[in-house]
């Protein structure tokens, strides 16, 4: 069972007075958040557009060994190859910088993601998809490391909570798109992933690189936090570390301060992880489950389904209006979901299976913004780029176990809804052992 997340601190007054260390407002502003949120939708593009084209994709490969288990690979191994490198793009954000990262990815993210347009073999086409899912590892944390870098107090709890909602938003444009699109065929899709050729030269021109130590001389951090002025011989004159705790600094000018902070950490990934496989069943799942209910259309199956993604963006809004600490909702959360899962599990007609989903979207959508804030609110600029990196490890790799484990659960139960039923009991005893520690 994932381990408690750590509660984080309510916000007050004070998280509200640092500065952001750049412009909050005009068309600069505007523009940077929008690539922000557009790169931040690509690994959304990744993991949703081709759900709806998975029946007809497992039907082309029929013939190919082990194709029901290998077809849904092709919408979940970025997932795991995000998962593994993530934490390695965490390092290399820290010590090598964002933006150039950030634009690199992105262009390679066209190259990679059009691929399946021409390739024949299955392997092939997973091995093309695991390469987006590099360049996704580094994308996803490229941008949510900038907006930690860009924004502070409570203007960054909101750029991370839009962020889950635009993210949210676009899965559910990237169902209709790709059901409506599938209909010519389902490689069509892959079409739309050159769309990141438009991201790459405007970030280039629009994102400004943050300074790498975080700070000013003598002015403030990148999270906002207050730093002394600095003597000629480098020994600091009365200066704070960035998480609010005393720094001492040698005479060699060496500050020294708290280690990274693994335990807190590991309880948000842990429970992420977890989180992860509720968030993404749905998407995964939901042509599947119509499918046994006797819906053929992908049309109708990616209408279908960005309604009930839809739901997530609601749940986000909901989040993002909270001015309270996520750590008591929690358990509430949790319960919403499983509550879903299991109207999911016994509805006899796809009416009711969307209603289920629309439930236990609400849920998902305000899931994700209240683990991700709570782990970057523990994060110093030093280790944002890794600690963002384990957290986004964490939650694409409970992404890819997903359809694994959900597999396993219908070969013990004889039913997809089974299944279901089963992770709806699982995120209802996770709600109870959390609900029981706060």
């Amino acid at each position: 069972m994932p381990a408690s997340v750590p509660q984080s601190p309510t916000l007050t007054d004070d998280d509200e007075t640092p500065a952001s260390p750049v412009a909050v407002a005009g068309p600069a502003h505007l523009l940077r958040v929008s690539l922000l949120m557009a790169g931040s939708c690509l690994p959304i593009l990744g993991a949703v557009l081709i759900a709806p084209v998975l029946p007809k994709m497992q039907d082309h490969f029929a013939a190919v060994p082990g194709a029901k288990a290998l077809v849904p690979l092709a919408l979940t191994v970025p997932a795991l190859a995000l998962a593994l490198l993530a934490p390695f793009a965490g390092v290399i954000v820290d010590r090598l910088g964002r933006r150039r990262l950030l634009i690199g990815a992105t262009l390679l993210y066209a190259v990679f993601g059009t691929a399946p347009l021409w390739l024949e073999s299955l392997g092939a086409i997973i091995a093309s998809r695991a390469l987006v899912g590099v360049a996704e590892a580094a994308i996803m944390t490229c941008c949510t490391t900038l907006i930690g870098d860009y924004y502070s107090g409570r203007q960054r709890v909101k750029y991370l909570a839009l962020q889950t909602m635009c993210a949210s938003a676009s899965a559910t444009v990237f169902f209709v798109l790709g059901g409506a699109v599938g209909a010519a065929g389902w490689r069509v899709p892959f079409w739309v992933y050159a769309v990141s050729l438009v991201l790459a030269p405007l970030m280039a021109s629009a994102l400004p690189a943050p300074t790498t130590d975080g700070t000013g001389v003598g002015g403030t951090a990148v999270d906002g936090t207050a730093v002394g002025s600095t003597a000629v011989d480098g020994t600091a004159v009365g200066s704070t570390a960035v998480d609010g705790t005393a720094a001492s600094v040698t005479a060699a000018g060496v500050e020294s301060r708290r280690g990274f902070p693994w335990r807190q950490l590991g309880g948000i990934c842990a429970l992420t992880f977890f989180g992860a496989m509720v968030f993404y069943t749905v998407p995964v799942e939901m042509s599947y489950l119509l499918d046994d209910l006797g819906v053929a259309s992908t049309g109708v199956i990616g209408l279908a389904t960005a309604v009930a993604s839809a739901a997530t963006v609601g749940g986000a809004v909901t989040f993002a209006r909270l001015k309270r600490a996520p750590g008591p909702l929690l358990p509430w959360v949790l319960a919403v979901c499983a509550v879903g899962f299991g109207v999911m599990a016994v509805a006899g007609n796809p009416a009711w299976l969307v209603v289920g989903a629309v439930v236990n979207c609400v849920g998902t959508g305000m899931l994700l913004p209240a683990l991700l804030t709570s782990a970057m609110s523990r994060l110093a600029f030093e280790d944002r780029g890794r600690g963002t990196g384990l957290w986004t490890a964490a939650f694409f790799g409970g992404e890819f176990v997903c359809p694994l484990v959900l597999l396993a659960l219908e070969a013990a139960t004889g039913t997809l809804a089974g299944a279901v039923g089963v992770l709806g009991l699982a995120t209802a005893l996770v709600a109870a052992a959390r609900g029981l520690r706060t």
